[in-house]
């Protein structure tokens, strides 16, 4: 082999050589790159998983504590019936009521004879959850109503039954109570009649202690009477009127108390926002 022959041979090894080492490097190079890549998915992965898991526990506090979405959603259900509540009770203008109505309310055959109220002034002492109220019955301008009424102060009826309606209409400003169901439809089990003392001119001026009628009719009297806080007008009708059988001389202002609260609808005629309950009566004469 002449000497210019070796030297192309020699070339050509080196040549060689240096092509396997380059291929050699460029499969490491792409084995590195492969490899970068997977790990780069991977902490992309963690850095999304670390992302969402810090927006989901955004609100955990400093002792770890986790909280799942779910939870989360179900705290913020929680804190906004807390925040209404709240701003029902900031609201009110009584204290949480603390006594609880009968589960079955007494019911009687029929209502005492009128004779009961000897036609002469009772007082009756009515405590409730936001105040003490005194009225002054009237048994010889109203002798049914005040029997009635009487009979069931003294068995215990009213105990702890709810004032369940208010209204806050100017010139219709009363508060009603005397039903244990809170429902403005129970009874004592009997009903009575015909209206007496009812004003003529439909005005019953604030302090008027009335009864509530279930119906139109004038003989549907029952349990439940309303407190005037404010002149209020009722158009007459074919019953003629409302009972009249008393009026408050103390504790009206217990009355307007429930009334600043307003109705829980937002309406002028509802549940009082003020929840008052009638704890127990007291009849004297």
């Amino acid at each position: 082999m002449t000497p210019k022959n070796r030297e192309r041979a020699y070339e050509k090894r080196r040549y060689e050589e240096w092509q396997d080492r380059l291929a050699v490097k460029q499969r490491r190079n792409r084995e590195l790159r492969r490899r970068l890549a997977i790990v780069g998915g991977a902490v992309a992965g963690v850095l999304v998983i670390v992302a969402a898991f810090l927006l989901v526990n955004e609100g955990d506090d400093d002792d770890g504590a986790t909280t799942t979405a779910s939870s989360t959603a179900e705290a913020s259900a929680t804190s906004d019936a807390a925040a209404t509540t709240a701003a029902t009770d900031a609201k009110s203008t009584c204290p949480t009521v603390d006594v609880t109505a009968p589960a079955t309310p007494q019911q009687f055959d029929e209502a005492p004879d009128k004779s009961l109220a000897e036609n002469k002034t009772w007082t009756l002492n009515v405590k409730t959850t936001c105040g003490d109220i005194t009225i002054s019955l009237d048994g010889k301008a109203a002798p049914q109503a005040v029997s009635s009424m009487i009979k069931l102060a003294q068995a215990g009826f009213y105990d702890g039954s709810p004032c369940h309606r208010l209204t806050t209409s100017d010139s219709f400003e009363l508060l009603q109570c005397g039903d244990p169901t809170g429902t403005g439809t129970g009874s004592p089990g009997y009903s009575y009649g015909p209206i007496e003392n009812a004003p003529s001119d439909q005005v019953y001026e604030a302090g008027t202690v009335a009864m509530a009628r279930a119906s139109g009719d004038g003989d549907s009297n029952g349990s439940q009477f309303f407190l005037v806080y404010g002149d209020t007008s009722i158009p007459d009708d074919a019953a003629g009127g409302y009972t009249v059988l008393g009026k408050i001389t103390k504790g009206l202002d217990v009355v307007k108390k429930v009334a600043e609260g307003g109705v829980a609808d937002g309406s002028a005629d509802g549940t009082p926002v003020s929840a008052v309950s009638i704890e127990s009566t007291t009849v004297s004469g």
